[in-house]
């Protein structure tokens, strides 16, 4: 068995893409209607209509013999169909490539995620030159698949991870200090959710990720908590600023800009609660911007029922 071509180039970190595909067997059913369904979309360009008369059953038959008849007169329309043409044709002429890939696959192990972003890529490369994956695969004896999904699932997973990582470290946080507070409080409640969910599933994830020889570096969701907090003192930082710039303000314009200090208070409480803490930067400004938003003659906005005191 010859060595696999090398992999392709790698795109840099900060701008992979996840890749998801479906890469499961198709299912057999057993009801007559959803194969001819199936096969009538499988068919390219063919609009092959037709209907089994009491004749035609007759001649598969009849009601007795009526599935093995119907079976090999599938088998026949489906050799003439050109779509499983190519399939037969693909599993033949990529045969060698692929079965290469297989023995790679079988024998792919790492905890380095440049290495595994890069096989993935690899396997991709050479998938994509098939027809139908699903089906020329599945000629293939004891063909990897699940280690193929798990591959997918823990690259998707990295890359997606990474591309957060990227966007928060090239984060803008520029005034009107309103406008960066919102957007990143959209943007940290929708990673926040996600990681969350993730959360509850990492043990067996990582397991998986193990059993088929990858050992997926989770330190890349430490990183991603440590830029959380970095570009919440950001909005901290930015919100202070434009609050020292209303000294020669009037009245409403203060209370704008305290009401939007406790905005950035707020989340950056959130961000400290999901991050599980604070650097010696973000515990500073928190402490002035809530110093900033408790005194004064004005009272501060009151927290809603069941807000949590702060304690910092």
């Amino acid at each position: 068995m010859g060595v696999p071509p090398p992999p392709p180039p790698s795109v840099p970190a900060g701008r992979l893409l996840s890749r998801q595909q479906s890469v499961g067997k198709l299912k057999k059913s057993s009801i007559m209607s959803s194969l001819f369904r199936e096969l009538k979309t499988k068919l390219e360009g063919s609009r092959l209509q037709f209907k089994l008369s009491s004749r035609t059953k007759k001649q598969f038959g009849g009601s007795a013999g009526g599935k093995e008849g119907l079976a090999a007169f599938l088998r026949e329309l489906t050799k003439r169909s050109p779509f499983f043409q190519q399939i037969e044709e693909d599993a033949k002429n990529h045969a060698k490539t692929i079965l290469e890939l297989k023995a790679a696959i079988n024998s792919f192990q790492t905890k380095d995620m440049t290495e595994l972003i890069k096989f993935q890529q690899h396997m991709e490369a050479i998938l994509e030159a098939l027809t139908d994956e699903n089906q020329v695969l599945a000629k293939f004896e004891d063909f990897p698949i699940k280690k193929l999904e798990t591959i997918r699932a823990a690259a998707a997973l990295y890359s997606k991870s990474n591309l957060v990582v990227s966007n928060l470290k090239n984060w803008e946080v520029k005034s009107p200090a309103a406008q960066p507070l919102n957007k990143f409080d959209c943007y940290f409640t929708k990673v926040k959710e996600e990681l969350d969910a993730f959360e509850r599933t990492k043990d067996e994830e990582s397991r998986n990720f193990k059993s088929h020889g990858i050992d997926f570096d989770f330190n890349i969701f430490v990183t991603i908590k440590e830029l959380m907090v970095d570009v919440s003192s950001n909005c901290m930082e930015l919100a202070l600023k434009e609050w020292g710039e209303t000294k020669g303000a009037n009245d409403a314009e203060k209370k704008a800009n305290k009401n939007l200090l406790w905005r950035a208070f707020k989340l950056a409480f959130r961000v400290y609660s999901f991050a599980g803490g604070n650097d010696e930067r973000a515990d500073k400004l928190a402490k002035e911007l809530a110093n900033e938003v408790l005194c004064g003659s004005s009272s501060p906005p009151k927290p809603q029922t069941n807000t949590p005191i702060f304690h910092l």
